[in-house]
């Protein structure tokens, strides 16, 4: 039984974090699991002819690098050529991951010009050869796909062509790739992808994403769609916390900057500076709109935010923020 099985069982409904690239790497997942974990982690999505490839690889395995405690932890991909998605796929599993995502709902015209991607949508033989790669070359992992409800409309043959080729999961999020993110997310389809799954028999377990806002969110929109559980993305931003069970508690200003610089730590020794070389610091700046938001002297801190160069520079300011309030 693969681990989307047992989560099932043991859980009414799946929490998961979106993959988003440069965003949910290996520094803020660490930190997200030390404050709130969910119940799936994803890597950020890599791709797999890089991945395939002698050289290229030796660049990439940074945004496949994980730490135990992270499982379950799925690697996601993308690519449209069946042979080096087989092999990427075969580096996955020897690299211990519990199963592998295929993205097949980025819009980003760089990865849509590789027809990868929300490309995908356009290509559904493609698509299922990519799948049964994966497959083969996952060497028993369960294999996932993320998605849209189509590419310029609504498209449920889509959906059926996905879940014909029987995954372990299916990650919806409920908009067309023509829509991007510039209108709500139309949650009533998932009614029909979870009557289609149910009409195919198919024992796929179904993932919600668009607009969820927090864990409350995600339960009121599982239980009052069907489907087995839900993606939060953009409402992680700033808020390592989202993911966290028990009692709600109010986070301090004081609380919310010292980890902001704990994270900015992180991504520094985790990302910028490892042995083999690493990340320029700057990603980690698209943090601190998030962070910094909502009080007094927010927009000035973060101002100055941008010109740190490193993780000591942005402690500095901190500090003396916090003093001076």
């Amino acid at each position: 039984m693969n681990f989307w099985q047992n989560l099932k069982q043991n859980k009414k409904h799946l929490f998961c974090l979106a993959p988003m690239a440069d965003v949910t790497d290996c520094a803020f997942r660490k930190l997200i699991t030390k404050y709130g974990k969910p119940d799936v982690f994803w890597t950020e999505f890599v791709s797999a002819d890089g991945l395939a490839h002698p050289k290229a690889r030796e660049k990439l395995l940074i945004d496949l690098k994980y730490e135990k405690n992270e499982h379950p932890i799925v690697a996601q991909i993308f690519g449209a050529n069946p042979e080096n998605i087989r092999e990427a796929s075969k580096l996955c599993k020897s690299l211990g991951f519990d199963g592998i995502d295929i993205n097949m709902g980025c819009p980003d015209k760089t990865i849509e010009k590789q027809g990868s991607g929300a490309c995908m949508i356009k290509n559904p033989e493609l698509a299922k050869e990519i799948i049964r790669s994966a497959k083969e070359g996952g060497g028993g992992l369960p294999i996932s796909v993320k998605t849209r409800v189509g590419y310029n409309k609504v498209d449920m043959d889509w959906i059926r062509t996905l879940l014909a080729e029987d995954l372990a999961a299916l990650t919806v999020h409920l908009r067309t790739r023509k829509e991007m993110s510039l209108v709500p997310a139309q949650w009533d389809l998932m009614r029909d992808v979870i009557k289609i799954r149910d009409e195919m028999n198919k024992d796929t377990i179904i993932i919600g994403n668009g607009d969820v806002v927090d864990i409350d969110d995600a339960s009121r929109k599982c239980e009052e769609y069907g489907c087995d559980g839900a993606m939060l993305g953009r409402a992680i931003f700033g808020n390592p916390w989202l993911f966290r069970k028990g009692t709600k508690k109010e986070i301090s200003l004081k609380e919310r900057l010292s980890v902001m610089v704990e994270h900015t730590k992180l991504f520094e020794e985790m990302l910028v500076n490892p042995p083999a070389g690493g990340k320029n610091f700057s990603i980690m700046k698209k943090h601190y709109k998030a962070y910094c938001n909502g009080f007094a002297g927010a927009k000035e801190l973060r101002m100055k935010l941008m010109d740190t160069q490193n993780a000591s520079e942005v402690e500095i300011l901190v500090k003396e923020f916090l003093t001076n309030i």
